[in-house]
């Protein structure tokens, strides 16, 4: 049996408006630009530069609400809608590249033209005669290897492609003579399937002195011994001194496991990272700045308000003015609160980073790590009474430009624990300390993640050694076998 009833309850929910303010406090510097010239292309009320006086805004929104009475006369012939939606006048910021004024110096990055990585690779088969066959299948291989310079797939998929795709019906065998000479394609190393192939490829290259053949011999015929630096085993497979097999790592480790990288004429994008925040040490004191960028000078558009200006002074109004002059309120309406919310994000932004620094103000004067106090987001949200989403809205994708080099806000952030002295470090403490204590270890006899923890257990800080391991991942440093060296 059906039931209908009335239920009343309270739940929280954000506007439209909070949600796209949360969207704008996200956005790093460089983003942010870019949503701000969306929103002056698609908002034809809202303009950049210097704001003039438009005091009346306010009171025109007011009183147009009171203009809209189903009764009253309308009379169209009387007014012309076209002069307050006239486009003969083009705005400012539809005719800038941006939304600086004209002394703000132009800073854009230039793209280098260039051949192509692919393309360079298929100009050097022009050097070598193939047939026509060959050709399909080389132009294929070298159309598969990636960025980094390998070719990750199996012959039999290559094969299966060529058929499909090329009309190209041929074996592995063939393609596997055709690979050869793309290995011989420059830089040394291309086509490679795998990192022994490539680091082989390179060797062979080389001019054969002992060192190099040795090389060779060790990456061709025990690739995983040395990979797992099982040096004892390759002094006895290759009956060696560790002086030899020294000089012989040393050749491998001259050579390019991602040949595709060192091509010069690659057009991969480089991003660039803008800091949002500049913090100075002024007279012994820090001083914080907001990007000029984040504070860009809007205002509503004047000539969009007179619109609604002549369509109050109209006694007569037809119903397609009611309709346009609706449409001119949403875009004010619209242009209006946008202003707002870029100052609330440029507000919401330099609280947050001030408190930031003040709490680590130890570190930001001198630039030591093991001066970084712990800090959680609910230290900064608690302090400037925000929620614990917003400070990591901020910190997860903003860059602050330290004396000490460009840092990502996150990075300050770390958790606690106690010493032997009963004070609340840093992990990130912790964590430079260990960094210190491997830089310093024998390479001969890499320390253990045991011995690590007993170290600094010494040093005062009790952590097991799963933690050790931990922060060791944390920081790319390999177990103690994989740092060992000759």
């Amino acid at each position: 049996m059906l039931k209908q009833y009335l239920q009343f309850k309270l739940s929280q929910k954000l506007s439209p408006q909070q949600i796209q303010l949360m969207k704008l406090i996200q956005l790093p510097t460089q983003a942010f630009e870019q949503r701000l010239k969306q929103e002056l292309e698609e908002n034809p009320a809202l303009e950049g530069g210097k704001e003039e006086n438009d005091s009346d805004y306010d009171d025109d929104l007011d009183n147009t609400k009171d203009d809209y009475d189903d009764n009253e006369t309308i009379d169209a012939g009387d007014i012309n809608v076209d002069e307050y939606l006239s486009d003969d006048e083009v705005p400012d910021y539809r005719t800038q590249v941006n939304n600086y004024s004209a002394d703000d110096e132009e800073k854009t990055m230039p793209y280098a033209a260039g051949t192509s990585f692919t393309q360079h690779l298929v100009n050097q088969l022009n050097t070598y005669r193939l047939s026509d066959e060959e050709r399909d299948i080389a132009e294929f291989l070298v159309g598969s290897v990636d960025e980094s310079g390998y070719i990750r797939r199996e012959l039999s998929d290559i094969m299966d492609d060529l058929a499909f795709t090329q009309n190209v019906f041929t074996t592995e065998d063939k393609i596997e003579r055709v690979l050869k000479i793309v290995h011989q394609l420059d830089p040394a190393g291309v086509g490679a399937r795998n990192l022994q192939e490539c680091l082989s490829i390179q060797l062979h290259r080389k001019e054969q002195h002992p060192d190099v053949a040795l090389a060779t011999s060790i990456i061709d015929k025990a690739f995983e011994q040395f990979t797992k630096k099982h040096y004892k085993k390759l002094l006895q497979k290759f009956d060696i001194s560790e002086l030899q097999l020294k000089d012989a790592i040393h050749e491998v480790e001259r050579l390019n496991p991602k040949p595709g990288g060192s091509y010069a004429g690659n057009n991969r994008r480089v991003e660039h990272v803008v800091p949002d925040f500049a913090i100075k040490i002024v007279n012994g004191e820090l001083e914080l700045t907001l990007n000029g960028r984040n504070a860009p000078e809007l205002h509503v558009s004047r000539e969009y308000n007179n619109m609604l200006k002549g369509y109050k002074d109209t006694k007569q109004k037809s119903k397609s003015q009611k309709d346009a002059v609706m449409f001119i309120k949403q875009k004010l309406d619209a242009a209006k609160w946008f202003i707002e919310a870029i100052k609330q994000r440029q507000q919401t932004l330099f609280v947050t980073m001030s408190s930031i620094m003040h709490y680590q103000s130890e570190y930001f004067l001198t630039g030591d790590e093991r001066n970084l106090k712990p800090m959680i987001l609910k230290d900064i949200a608690d302090e400037i009474e925000m929620d614990v989403s917003t400070v990591s809205r901020v910190a997860n994708s903003k860059y602050v430009d330290t004396p000490y080099g460009t840092k990502l806000i996150k990075e300050f952030f770390s958790e606690s624990m106690t010493n032997d002295k009963g004070e609340e470090v840093s992990t990130r403490e912790i964590k430079k300390i260990l960094e210190t204590v491997i830089e310093e270890e024998s390479k001969k006899k890499p320390l253990t993640d045991e011995a690590l923890a007993k170290i600094l257990k010494e040093k005062g800080y009790p952590i097991a050694r799963r933690t050790v391991a931990k922060y060791r991942e944390q920081l790319d440093i390999p177990v103690a076998r994989l740092r060992k060296k000759i």
